[in-house]
């Protein structure tokens, strides 16, 4: 139940925009294991001068920060797999590989209330966390 927010530096199509959605929630259901449906990704497109990023990348325009707040739990192994595999993904938008930063916070699971006012760790997920 990872809640994703992608920031960028230049606007796309909404067409784009939803691909490149579609591709960090792809990974992490490959990676972590979560349902198709178990999905909460935003996008937000920051003007360049509200959004500064490392000056020594030579495409600043394609720069991206993934923030991605989830359960702890996960391996670390399954961690590296998924930053491995959004980065993979980003590439097909053009957006070089060391332009992309991954923010990973684990949270843990009492401190989510989700279905009804449910605190996560009393509710079954339908998935498993230690992948």
């Amino acid at each position: 139940m990872p809640s994703v927010l992608i920031e960028t530096r230049q606007e796309y199509s909404a067409e784009v925009e939803q691909s490149i959605m579609e591709a960090v929630h792809s990974a992490l259901r490959q990676c972590f294991k979560i349902l198709p449906g178990d999905r909460n990704v935003r996008f937000i497109s920051h003007a360049p001068h509200r959004f500064s990023c490392p000056p020594d990348r030579e495409r600043p325009e394609c720069y991206t920060h993934i923030s991605i707040d989830c359960f702890a739990g996960r391996s670390i192994d399954a961690k590296r797999k998924l930053y491995k595999t959004i980065v993979k993904n980003l590439e097909a938008f053009g957006i070089p590989n060391n332009h992309v930063k991954i923010l990973l916070r684990e949270v843990p699971a009492q401190n989510w209330g989700i279905r009804g006012g449910h605190a996560a760790c009393d509710v079954d997920l339908g998935f498993k966390v230690d992948v």
